[in-house]
């Protein structure tokens, strides 16, 4: 399995070999409040039994001809001391129960997150969005579902199965015979009844997964689909996903619905009074006797209709945490290497034979080769689908290359420290992320610590302290989600203010001046160039005035350098430059 590119430690180690032992690592960090939850579940059932044994011993003074006050008194004292001792034992395991499955909710969620963030962009490339919601939110919500109420109901009823057994007993060993029968048989239909439901119970997580999945595409793509006038299509789709999770639950709620064990209750409780009666009738028992007795099975009812529930809660919570461990269990392709190289980057970039692909069908990138100095500016041009971004995201480790060698400054990429690497490479893509955050935040999102004059510093050399302070709250503005209040021009130029911040050794631009208004291109221009200078930068453009001041342009063709030198050279012998220029 792949080491993780980033990590921060979790609080406490976790043994992720399968959903049972996950769960477990996570039960016994919390052991404590967890052992309380137990006790006040062996103390509530222990308790249960006292009504019982006492109606036993009032209906025999009943009836013995010559009652005696004194036995009522005793027993209504000793039941209610009792079952208010009862309700602090059932409190302690309520409360016991949720505190745990609260913390391991908040755990596992912790846990959950950093495991994402450490999964490198192939994964992610692969994931979908809406599927890695549905786990995180309601497959993390089964997981707190299956302590409480599921486990909670277990461990507070399953008590209740042996008092029958241990009162039989003290009555007449006889009596075993009807509580141990349905024990038997009852554990023995819970193992069935969890085995038919656990394919089940998978495809109930699974199809709200694809559900969700599908609405989350559906309102990310939402312009799409308005421009194309799909919504009749979309929301058929969304139903007949709807459809999907809806036969599952159906089909859970049709295997609850054919529980055994409420049979099996059913026989009990009749063979069970037949039972006692015949003792009675043949002298062995009294008739108080009888009525503990069938007081004592009576309590068998409550473990009964509690498991119809608590075991489908515990099957849908195993599901989910099953769920869960396929990703963060999933293989990362690539490893952070804490013991790397973490020195400053001179910005010196060579390809060696490089050749990569995204799956096993397709080579985007073919033995490609090429040297860059630090402080060159580079520009990398192509038709559409011809490799120019994925040939990037090679240099700050987005992928690893399949054969060949990327280095920087004469040094493997796999031998840097990922996260030095990539703290002195900034990006600055097409496809601008702004958060949900004021302006600021946004410009400092990769320092912080940035002060105040710092960030409107980065924001005068990007083009964007003039609208920045025309807006109402000036650089405290919180923009919408992505940016979404925004213009293109003005996203990117936030973005670009964000790379000039951090002072990266490597400066890679990704199409990224592509919404940029014509009156303000010439500023942007003079900027990236004012930028570029001390720092090695990548260029991935059509603008020609950003290709001719390139130190060397690369031209790519379906994965492959067709060739690269100068603009003046390419212009003279590069046919490929040639016609990407006329065209632009």
């Amino acid at each position: 399995m792949g080491i993780s590119e980033f990590s921060i430690p979790f609080r406490y180690r976790t043994n992720k070999a399968n959903p049972f032992v996950w769960l477990l690592s996570h039960t016994l960090h919390h052991w404590a409040v967890f052992l309380a939850a137990l006790i006040g579940a062996v103390g509530n059932a222990a308790l249960a039994s006292v009504p019982a044994v006492q109606f036993g011993i009032v209906f025999t003074n009943l009836t013995s001809g010559s009652p005696d006050k004194n036995v009522f008194i005793r027993a209504a004292l000793i039941i209610t001391y009792t079952q208010v001792l009862r309700g602090l034992f059932q409190l302690m395991r309520n409360f016991g129960f949720e505190a745990t499955a609260q913390k391991i909710e908040r755990d596992v969620r912790d846990e959950f997150y950093i495991n994402l963030l450490g999964k490198s962009m192939t994964f992610h490339t692969l994931q979908s969005v809406g599927d890695l919601m549905a786990r995180a939110t309601n497959d993390i919500r089964e997981v707190n579902f299956l302590f409480s109420p599921g486990i909670n109901m277990v461990f507070g009823s399953i008590n209740f199965l042996f008092i029958p057994m241990v009162i039989g007993w003290g009555i007449n060993p006889a009596l075993l015979l009807t509580p141990l029968l349905f024990l038997i048989t009852y554990f023995l239909s819970i193992l069935v009844y969890l085995k038919k439901l656990k394919p089940i119970t998978t495809k109930v997580r699974s199809s709200f997964g694809m559900m969700n999945s599908r609405l989350a595409e559906a309102i990310d793509g939402v312009e799409t689909v308005k421009a194309a006038a799909q919504e009749e299509n979309e929301i058929a789709l969304f139903q007949r996903n709807v459809g999907a999770y809806r036969n599952a639950s159906v089909e859970q709620g049709d295997m609850e619905a054919r529980f055994l064990p409420l049979l099996l209750l059913a026989m009990a409780m009749g063979f069970g009074l037949l039972h006692a009666l015949v003792l009675f009738q043949k002298g062995t028992i009294a008739l108080g006797d009888v009525i503990k007795y069938f007081s004592a099975l009576s309590l068998l009812g409550f473990p009964t209709n509690t498991s119809i529930h608590s075991y489908s809660q515990i099957s849908l919570g195993i599901a989910s945490a099953r769920r869960l461990l396929s990703i963060m269990n999933a293989e990362n392709d690539l490893d952070k290497n804490d013991s790397g190289r973490a020195d400053p980057l001179r910005g010196d970039v060579s390809f060696s034979d490089v050749s990569f692909s995204y799956d096993a069908h397709s080579t985007a990138l073919q033995h490609i080769s090429f040297k860059v100095q630090a402080g060159q500016t580079v520009a990398i041009v192509g038709q559409t689908g011809s490799g120019k971004t994925t040939l990037v995201r090679l240099i700050n480790r987005t992928y690893d290359p399949d054969s060949g060698s990327v280095q920087i400054d004469g040094i493997d990429l796999r031998s840097w420290k990922l996260d030095a690497l990539r703290s002195q490479i900034s990006i600055i893509e097409q496809d601008i992320f702004l958060f949900s955050k004021s302006i600021f935040e946004n410009i400092a999102f990769s320092k912080p610590t940035a002060s105040r004059e710092e960030v409107e510093a980065a924001a005068k050399k990007a083009q964007a302290h003039a609208f920045i302070t025309a807006l109402p709250q000036g650089y405290d503005t919180i923009i919408g989600e992505r940016g979404v209040t925004l213009s293109g021009g003005q996203r990117q130029r936030i973005a670009l203010a964000r790379a000039f911040l951090t002072d990266p050794k490597i400066l890679i631009l990704d199409d990224s001046t592509s919404a940029i208004d014509s009156q303000t291109e010439d500023e942007i221009q003079r900027a990236i160039k004012a930028a570029s200078e001390g720092r090695t930068t990548f260029i991935i453009t059509h603008r020609l005035s950003q290709i001719r001041w390139a130190d060397l342009i690369i031209v790519m063709r379906r994965g492959t350098i067709a060739d690269f030198g100068t603009h003046a050279e390419l212009m003279r012998k590069s046919p490929s430059y040639r016609n990407i220029f006329t065209e632009a």
